[in-house]
């Protein structure tokens, strides 16, 4: 994708939040909505410059960010591990793979006051409560990506003499990727979401905290600010996982390419 198409996609995209803070800053300025239960961006956006010159704004993104970040690859690290496993061998499948789905439905609440109880209120607590988000979209994508790779490539590549090590590297990794890929972007997603959880363990700081904190302070305008980082910053991030992406998958002749 050149630079003329990647602005032309950011315009475009760029249209309909445009156009809905408009409407939602003038609905507020005609006093349609009370601004102690919707203020204006305009109120919010203050708000988190305020935020900025005094400084607390960059503690609070700063420890959320490393907060997800760490979670994030630990989560990764071990779904690889075990899904990797899963994936290659059917028995395994069979001994781990009930075990985790039903782990997996559990709500991400659920594993708060056993984490304190564990681990304390400390960061420890929060990282892991932030893997167990990411494990489980990066471990069933890399389930269901070995699984689905076309048997008939691999036998094609055993034909060709290829041993289980050259079958791994040069066919199941490659037909795969796009599924792990897939599984990173959608458990950084959740990362975002169980950072929430996670700083409800008696944070001090983080974009989670200043949620609780506004609404103990009965401060609309610091809850918002908090959802539209938290928005901005998982855009972002999301954005640099679809670039990697997209570096990675360069061989593969997709559509809107």
């Amino acid at each position: 994708m050149n630079k003329h198409s990647t602005v032309k996609t950011i315009l475009l995209g760029s249209i309909i939040p445009i156009l809905l803070i408009i409407a939602w800053e003038l609905v507020c300025r005609a006093g349609i909505v009370p601004s102690y239960q919707l203020p204006a961006p305009s109120t919010i956006v203050e708000k988190i410059y305020n935020m900025a010159q005094d400084g607390t704004l960059w503690g609070h993104i700063g420890i959320t960010t490393y907060r997800v970040f760490v979670g994030f690859i630990l989560g990764t690290v071990i779904a690889i591990i075990l899904g990797s496993f899963v994936g290659f061998y059917k028995k395994a499948e069979q001994l781990f793979d009930p075990l985790i789905q039903a782990f997996r439905s559990i709500p991400s609440l659920a594993w708060v006051p056993l984490f304190i109880l564990w681990m304390g209120i400390g960061e420890t607590s929060k990282i892991v409560m932030i893997a167990v988000g990411v494990f489980f979209p990066v471990y069933l994508n890399i389930v269901s990506g070995i699984i689905g790779v076309d048997r008939k490539l691999i036998e094609v590549g055993k034909m060709y003499g290829l041993n289980t090590f050259q079958l791994i590297k040069r066919i199941i990794l490659p037909a795969s990727m796009p599924s792990f890929l897939v599984g990173m972007r959608s458990g950084l997603g959740l990362g975002w979401m169980f950072v929430v959880a996670a700083e409800l363990m008696g944070a001090s700081q983080g974009l989670g905290f200043l949620l609780t904190f506004g609404q103990n302070m009965a401060q609309p305008e610091t809850i918002l600010a908090s959802i539209i980082l938290f928005a901005i910053i998982g855009k972002f991030t999301d954005w640099i996982l679809k670039k990697i992406e997209t570096k990675s998958l360069h061989w593969q002749d997709r559509m809107g390419q």
